[in-house]
């Protein structure tokens, strides 16, 4: 079903007011509206992105306590360990407060589970086998608030236990000795939508005023601040929270920051992602460059190494990293490919993706740690919940399952709805993982489709775009598109400015690149030409209207940078043959 087009309502007037109120360009206070901005000084304060809207670490609930305690533990030589997740948030806070606590001199060093043998978040085994090697002190990133065993056994273990998180908290709160969260019910933080990198960034803070004595901190240890910034942006935009208030402030500094300052690691792993160039960077180059890279290590289980490329002090050893991560991804990418072939014609056999409720399929030799992305490829193309299961090779272990959703379906109530089918389950609205019995796949794709048809039964559920403005390309200047980058850092809560354009027809035969998977035209009209790239949609090579037919697009204008020149350039979302916007 085709996604339906929303143009967003305007008022000439409250434009005008807005553009004088506060001094902006017309564009950018149409578009200030769109998002709900309307105040003229709130305007300007997200406009202008200042550092200083960063809010004081020790107002983060927890960070007093746990700076206390890691500030001790310091000071007495105890040995301490970071323990993060296998994802880009976790791996860039790890090395956040991996790096601090080296820099203030500490006995430290990191644990990350393996993703396939271990799973997510806090495990008693590991936490058994890090006391007998005389461990003092555990600090989690990205992970622990749901672990109420584990910390009663880190307890029974004499570890001292500092919880960091971001992730929702279940009925019953770990019994740590420090809890850093911006959520708990109660005792909740003024933004709650800080990362696992961001709360870490945080702590890091604290942890450095407190050993300095001084809300001002050496030069050595602002100098790391400010390359922690970065770090913390990629893991703000990698987990894909919202690009608003202290994630805004984090992604727009640490961006610059990225730029001029970035460790060795990050130094190489931006050359390896041909990002160099750019004269500055770009939420996008992010994520769509640096964190598929630093997950594609812990989707192969290599999270560890992401961590030592992060904090390495080694040159050649930074660059043998930052290659191995890109060929590391390049292996992502090939199974990738090879798995959404698999499930798409699996899908297909199984019944009609383009109409059934909800897409289950499941195949032998599919990576697991791949299925998850191929899943939301599949939930985006079909704008339908999918679960994709990897099938143990000999048949005897349960499946491994990820899901996707789309906004219309609650996965994770979902799931439970169909749990006496499963082994286990987790995850929230909009993605899960699961474990299932090869032999109750049948009943549960039967049981799971229901579900999803019973929640969606009277809705459109073909998706919506919501359109800022319809703009003809001539007026797509580079000035216009720059007036409109002073809204970045874009992301979600945040996203780039959909426009679209009627009346449209191709200059060109399309051409696929990236090796089939996206696709690049050129457009016409009334004379005026652009080019424009769809990612993720190769196959609309074959279903385009040919010149000189009309049609309709809706974009995101960007500005490319290429041999030093600056070109606009739209990145197509979707398209629909006609030549007007009416449904």
């Amino acid at each position: 079903m085709p996604k339906r087009w929303r143009l967003r309502p305007h008022d000439p007037t409250h434009i005008s007011r807005l553009e004088q109120s506060a001094s902006i360009p017309s564009v950018v206070a149409q578009l200030l509206l769109c998002r709900g901005i309307s105040d003229a000084e709130l305007a300007k304060d997200f406009l202008a992105c200042r550092f200083n809207q960063l809010r004081d670490p020790e107002e983060l609930p927890g960070v007093a306590t746990g700076s206390r305690l890691i500030t001790e533990a310091l000071r007495e030589r105890q040995r301490i360990v970071v323990y993060g997740d296998y994802d880009a948030d976790g791996m860039t806070g790890t090395s956040i407060l991996l790096r601090c606590l080296t820099l203030l001199g500490g006995d430290v060093g990191f644990y990350i589970p393996d993703r396939q043998d271990e799973g997510y978040g806090l495990h008693v085994e590991a936490l058994e086998k890090l006391a007998a090697e005389g461990v003092s002190l555990v600090v989690t990133v990205d992970c622990g608030i749901t672990s109420v065993a584990e910390a009663e056994r880190a307890r029974e273990l004499s570890l001292k236990l500092v919880i960091t998180d971001h992730h929702q908290p279940g009925p019953e709160i770990p019994a740590a000795d420090a809890m850093v969260h911006p959520g708990l019910p109660e005792n909740p933080y003024v933004f709650s939508g800080l990362c696992g990198a961001a709360v870490a960034f945080k702590l890091a803070w604290a942890v450095c005023q407190e050993m300095c004595q001084s809300r001002r901190v050496s030069d050595p240890l602002r100098e790391f601040l400010l390359e922690a910034v970065g770090l913390a942006a990629v893991g703000t935009i990698a987990d894909i929270v919202p690009l608003l208030d202290e994630n805004r402030v984090l992604v727009r500094h640490g961006l610059g920051c990225l730029k001029k300052r970035p460790s060795l690691g990050m130094s190489a792993l931006l050359k390896a992602a041909n990002l160099t160039h750019k004269p500055y960077l770009e939420s996008e180059d992010i994520a769509f460059a640096i964190a598929p890279r630093l997950n594609a290590a812990g989707r192969l289980g290599q999270a560890p190494l992401a961590v030592e490329l992060l904090t390495t002090n080694s040159t050649s050893r930074a660059e043998k990293l930052a290659q191995y991560l890109n060929d590391l991804n390049g292996q992502r990418e090939t199974l990738e490919r090879s798995i959404y072939l698999s499930a798409l014609k699996e899908a297909r056999a199984q019944g009609n993706p383009e109409q059934d409720p909800a897409i289950v399929a499941a195949g032998r030799g599919w990576h697991p740690g791949v299925i998850g992305i191929v899943a939301s490829r599949l939930a985006n193309k079909f704008h339908r919940p999918v679960v994709l299961v990897a099938l143990d090779e000999h048949g005897v272990q349960p499946g491994i399952g990820s899901a996707r959703s789309i906004p219309e379906v609650n996965l994770f109530e979902t799931l439970t709805n169909v749990s006496k089918l499963l082994e286990t389950h987790g995850g929230h609205a909009a993605a899960a993982g699961l474990r299932i019995r090869e032999e109750m796949l049948g009943e549960f794709r039967e049981q799971f489709l229901n579900e999803v048809a019973a929640r969606t039964e009277g809705m459109h559920i073909g998706g919506e775009l919501w359109i800022d403005d319809e703009a003809a390309l001539s007026s797509l200047t580079l000035q216009t598109i720059q007036q409109i980058e002073q809204l970045a850092p874009f992301g979600q809560g945040n996203q780039r400015p959909l426009l679209c354009s009627t009346g449209v027809a191709l200059a060109e035969t399309p051409r696929r690149i990236g090796g089939g998977r996206h696709l690049a035209v050129t457009l016409r009209q009334h004379g005026v030409a652009l080019r424009g790239v769809a990612f993720g949609n190769g196959d609309w090579a074959d279903e385009l209207p040919p010149a000189p037919e009309e049609f309709s697009i809706a974009f995101r204008p960007v500005i490319n940078h290429f041999q030093g020149q600056r070109k606009v350039e739209l990145h197509l979302v979707d398209w629909r043959t006609g030549s007007s916007l009416e449904e």
